[in-house]
């Protein structure tokens, strides 16, 4: 594994006048002037507040017990660091953990980060995953360690695998997932997070920007980068009255609490290279009873989807093979899914809800029960009656894999002998007593699954087929079966590898 640079950039005071401001690097000479010159940003750090030059000094070579001594206390230092950082691991800081993945686009991705260090006030870190360059990013990686956490891949995992692989490694208490081709601005973080604080049941805000399908786009006047910061700074007022509930939120710029990744999970890797993940977290998120909100008082630059553009030809194949996959896991009509939830909702909570309902789901709620699960330890799991149980003798039944964000959200309860699982599986009686799952098709050819008395409908086929209830026998509905009262859909699992 490639060793990580680690320094969150912990800076909540303001700058004095005459002084440079606590951690904060150097800034970076400016982006280029001109749209059509994105590479053009400089690559040279100085120290904040450098006057002038100062010489290099040729250390004297260490001879005998000087050069034992240095080694002695460079092994000592070592020890007492990683220890410091064994200790701390696990640690998390008020602040924002800004995740970029890249690939080959070094120039615009120098020039975000440089963005990120003069317009970011608040305590932030800033984690680049790398899909496999080659265009010499992992130079400047390992360039910037100490201020930039990273992660170099050794291939192209797309949009969504880089992401999942920041999300593993962030430590704030909320995030912001960004492009690398896009250029933050004043008081961007600012005004997002103010309109994230400003009420529970919102899960995701995005900002405006120039280069964007639907409703965060707007029009600028701006030629160039010099009038795109004076234009932001004008903008990027913050103003409540322009935060603006919307169905969709583009991926390019995310911002959201630790706690909400946390209910809803990973990215979904299904969908190779990049397009449609966003798409899909949008609807589990709003699954789950989160508003998504555009922060229109918040305008940050886009280049443009440069990394998917580098594709060429085989972006075509790309964004067929995700639609296929999206509507496959998801069925016609998703956004109906959602409006069912709520309606669901609704009926269990007298008098109705505003703006959808309190966040009271994580992505659970959506998975079937009476399924067996493996860790990535490999320990086999009973799912049943809010608990994971683990199952104790080998297994003849489907087994799905689930990540540990998945696997957390159920209490460890007591083991299960392998037979009562099956038994429970085929829709039996277990030798606790209790009532197995069984699958129904209905009179449309869709499926339900009744588990513990309440029929479950199936999102889609490839949900019925992610958690092996497709190789399940399917009953008819009967009268008896109908009066059972309807639950929660069940969704696909996401796929990821999971590791870093």
């Amino acid at each position: 594994m490639r060793a990580l640079g680690v320094a969150a950039r912990m800076r909540g005071r303001r700058r004095r006048p005459g002084k440079a401001r606590p951690g904060r690097a150097g800034k970076a000479a400016g982006p280029a002037r001109r749209f059509g010159r994105a590479g053009a940003g400089a690559s040279a750090v100085r120290g904040a507040g450098a006057s002038r030059r100062v010489e290099a000094i040729r250390p004297r070579p260490l001879r005998g017990e000087e050069r034992s001594a240095y080694e002695a206390g460079r092994e000592a230092g070592y020890r007492e660091g990683f220890e410091t950082g064994l200790h701390g691991f696990g640690r998390l800081f008020e602040g924002t953990s800004i995740i970029i993945p890249t690939l080959n686009q070094l120039e615009y991705l120098r020039m975000c980060v440089d963005s990120i260090f003069r317009h970011t006030d608040l305590p932030y870190e800033v984690i680049v995953v790398d899909n496999g360059s080659t265009d010499g990013t992992a130079d400047y990686l390992e360039a910037m360690r100490g201020r930039v956490r990273y992660r170099l891949l050794d291939r192209n995992y797309g949009f969504a695998g880089a992401v999942n692989r920041g999300l593993m490694m962030a430590k704030g208490q909320t995030i912001v997932v960004l492009n690398n081709d896009t250029l933050v601005t004043e008081r961007w973080l600012d005004n997002l997070l103010a309109c994230l604080a400003s009420d529970d049941r919102i899960g995701l805000v995005g900002p405006v920007t120039n280069y964007i399908g639907g409703e965060q786009r707007i029009e600028v006047p701006y030629r160039n980068l010099t009038e795109m910061q004076a234009f932001a700074a004008a903008h990027n007022r913050s103003n409540p009255a322009l935060w603006q509930d919307v169905e969709r939120i583009t991926g390019f710029c995310l911002a959201f609490r630790r706690e909400l990744w946390e209910r809803t999970g990973y990215f979904d890797e299904g969908y190779t290279v990049g397009n449609y993940e966003d798409d899909d977290y949008n609807i589990r998120v709003k699954l789950l009873g989160f508003r998504l909100v555009v922060a229109r008082d918040t305008f940050i630059h886009h280049f443009g989807s440069v990394s998917i553009k580098a594709l060429g030809p085989a972006l075509d194949a790309v964004n067929e093979h995700n639609a296929a996959y999206y509507g496959e896991k998801w069925g016609h009509d998703p956004h109906g899914l959602v409006g069912r939830v709520r309606d669901w909702v609704r009926a269990r909570q007298p008098g109705g809800v505003e703006n959808g309902f309190p966040a009271a789901f994580s992505e659970a709620d959506f998975y079937p029960r009476h399924v067996a699960v493996r860790a990535l330890s490999g320990t086999v799991y009973w799912l049943a009656q809010g608990e994971r149980r683990p199952v104790e003798g080998e297994l003849h039944i489907p087994v799905v894999r689930l990540t540990m964000v998945d696997l957390m959200r159920w209490p460890i309860g007591p083991p299960i002998a392998a037979a009562d699982a099956e038994r429970l599986w085929h829709g039996g009686m277990s030798g606790e007593g209790q009532a197995g799952a069984m699958l129904i098709r209905m009179p449309d050819g869709s499926l339900q699954h009744l588990e513990e008395g309440v029929r479950r409908p199936i999102a889609s086929r490839l949900a019925a087929e992610s958690w092996g209830l497709a190789a399940k026998p399917a009953v008819p509905l009967t009268e008896a079966l109908a009066a059972a009262p309807e639950g929660l859909p069940i969704i696909a699992p996401v796929r990821t590898e999971q590791r870093l």
